[in-house]
């Protein structure tokens, strides 16, 4: 009984790999996108970044048909992503 289990577990932790990769690549494409558009668009501001993030927090709540694993995932290294930007930003102009 103990094998079993132990080979369940394995398996299920393998099955989520996926997930954390996913997460990753998700913010860190996210941030590599938010570090460019401040090199280009000197006009954008924390505020705009702000505003951003609370519409992300928004479309996050508005799920009753459910977006499934892949969105919600993206979503949430999405969201993980602006909220880092938006505090290192405040770093920056303290």
């Amino acid at each position: 009984m103990t094998g079993k289990k132990l080979l369940l577990s394995a398996s299920m932790g393998e099955s989520t790999e996926w997930m954390d990769a996913a997460y990753d690549q998700a913010y860190q494409d996210e941030l590599n996108g938010l570090a460019r558009r401040k090199e280009l668009d000197s006009s954008c501001t924390v505020r705009d970044f702000e505003g951003i993030l609370q519409n992300l927090y928004i479309l996050q709540g508005n799920d009753q048909c459910g977006r499934g694993p892949v969105q919600d995932i993206a979503l949430s290294a999405t969201i993980a992503a602006y909220e880092h930007f938006i505090e290192e930003l405040k770093k920056e102009h303290a």
